[in-house]
């Protein structure tokens, strides 16, 4: 049951079925849900005009995660941020908690164990996983230490993906790009917002500038 005294909290998810099962759990620990979002921006939106204690986030939603982190704390200081994550990725991890995440929670984490830890994290402590607290100990313990190279994000791109950034580097528009390949600009587009998700950059000119870089 809710009380009117109950943590507020905006949760965002692409996923209904998750959102719903973290609802359950949130409110039968004493919070309130006052808003759903499905996207980062959405987040973002609802995050303003809600002014929740809490906002939970996953990482690799249409929008992007991490990106909606950052955008909170700035705009919103004083709002808790905690990740809702499959990944245990370190880099997903670090980049997180350098937007402003407080806590860093697995999906694999028992619902029903939700509520404290959100109330751990109003309370000054860190949610994160003890398997992910040694990669951050690790992160700053040693710092003359030489370290593995970090995998190239541009790695992770497809053929197809390095051809439409290609084209777009040499000048083309979408149009003029899915035209080349015998393409739908829909499908372009698509292409374009796989790429940012997979760099983690904000537009289509950071991710051209990145690719150079690593090219």
């Amino acid at each position: 049951m809710v009380t009117g005294d109950a943590l507020r909290v905006v949760m965002a998810d692409d996923h209904p079925q998750l959102r719903a099962h973290i609802r359950q759990a949130l409110e039968s620990g004493g919070f309130e849900v006052c808003a759903e979002a499905a996207t980062g921006p959405q987040a973002v939106r609802l995050t303003e005009e809600h002014q929740p204690d809490v906002v939970l986030l996953d990482i690799h939603m249409p929008g992007g995660g991490i990106r909606a982190a950052a955008e909170i704390s700035r705009l919103l200081p004083d709002v808790a941020i905690v990740m809702l994550t499959v990944s245990r990725d370190d880099n997903d991890l670090f980049d997180s908690l350098r937007a402003g995440a407080s806590g860093y929670l697995l999906k694999d984490t028992d619902p029903a164990r939700l509520p404290e830890a959100l109330r751990g994290v109003l309370s000054g402590e860190a949610a994160i996983p003890r398997s992910l607290v040694a990669r951050i100990l690790d992160e700053f313990r040693e710092p003359g230490r030489r370290r593995p190279a970090r995998r190239s994000k541009a790695g992770l791109l497809t053929s197809r993906e390095w051809e439409v950034m290609g084209l777009l580097g040499d000048g083309l528009t979408t149009e003029e790009v899915a035209k080349r390949l015998f393409l739908s600009p829909t499908t372009i587009r698509v292409h374009i917002s796989s790429v940012l998700r997979k760099l983690r950059v904000k537009d289509r000119q950071a991710a051209i500038d990145l690719l150079r870089d690593e090219s």
